[in-house]
């Protein structure tokens, strides 16, 4: 079972606890995000105005566009000169913000230390483009990623990953490859912090409205954006924590204590396990909703337990 001590209060580093404090404080500062039109909201964070801290762009970035369903697709691709491997990216955002280069160094990160091609998608974001206006285009660039990586990158060992948003979707998308294509190509998924229950998990609902980072009616509006429209959010393809699971990649499901999905990092792995797949959990005491956005000494330990679960597979 885990560790119920990672629960326990006193499991929380005082820099965890500070930069909390910060979080929270700076929030509650700033107009509510969800009462501004979200174009508003993506220009703010891009200025470093949201709870994130801006982080830099990285000089190895090139960014080309593949067909999509709807029109072009914007790939942004970090590669060092010899890839071992290729990483199908997917940002987070609640579906609704977020882009392919506002995580620039986590992905350097990648291409330095796991010898790793990143290919970032920029997927259609609601509400402008609802349900599966998302979902479509990252199954779209991962076919393309599958079709070229050996020809591009000279290999064929893949992964995928994202964080938040980013991480619902790359479940949704190993599922549709599976089920549609016939396809299981990624050695192992890197899923961060991920929201699988469209309907709300019982920590969703149950988190109030303090916003560390998040509160439940952020996370309410962020699903209404994206499926509002959809009648049964228990639908697989909405919420992969309804899906049947069977014969996945390896993963990394890895949250913090004090992210309000917990329980849907919590419930997907337990079901990811169940169905007969290898599943690492890594739960971090304190943690905010993707923490590690923020630098700490914890942030650098998760990020190393990604290295080391890409580099064992």
């Amino acid at each position: 079972m885990i560790d119920p001590a990672l629960f326990d209060p006193s499991a929380i580093s005082e820099e965890i606890r500070a930069q909390n404090a910060d979080i929270v404080a700076k929030l509650a500062a700033l107009p509510d995000p969800m009462s501004v039109p979200p174009a508003l909201v993506r220009e703010r964070r891009r200025q470093g105005l949201g709870p994130f801290p801006l982080m830099a762009l990285s000089p190895k970035a090139k960014v080309i566009e593949i067909d999509g369903p709807a029109g072009p697709i914007p790939l942004r691709i970090i590669a060092p000169e010899k890839p071992r491997g290729v990483y199908f990216h997917i940002h987070g955002g609640g579906w609704t913000w977020g882009s392919s280069d506002e995580q620039d160094p986590w992905l350097d990160r990648l291409a330095d230390r796991c010898g790793l091609a990143v290919v970032s998608v920029e997927y259609r974001l609601a509400p402008e483009n609802p349900y599966p206006a998302g979902p479509d285009d990252c199954e779209a660039a991962a076919l393309w990623v599958i079709r070229e990586a050996e020809s591009r990158f000279g290999t064929s060992r893949l992964f995928i990953g994202g964080e938040s948003a980013g991480a619902h979707l790359s479940a949704v998308t190993i599922l549709r490859l599976r089920d549609r294509h016939g396809l299981k190509p990624f050695r192992g998924a890197n899923l961060f912090a991920g929201c699988y229950d469209l309907d709300l998990s019982p920590s969703v609902r149950h988190w109030g409205a303090e916003r560390l980072i998040l509160n439940t009616n952020d996370v309410k509006v962020f699903a209404d954006n994206f499926v509002g429209h959809v009648s049964d959010r228990t639908n697989p393809d909405v919420s992969p924590l309804y899906a049947d699971l069977k014969g996945l990649p390896p993963a990394l499901f890895s949250v913090g204590t004090k992210d309000m999905l917990l329980d849907d990092t919590l419930f997907m792995a337990s079901r990811y396990t169940a169905a007969g797949n290898k599943a690492d959990l890594a739960i971090w005491p304190g943690g905010c909703h993707v923490f590690i956005r923020f630098d700490s000494a914890m942030s650098e330990q998760a990020l190393s337990r990604i290295d080391a679960f890409v580099e064992a597979l």
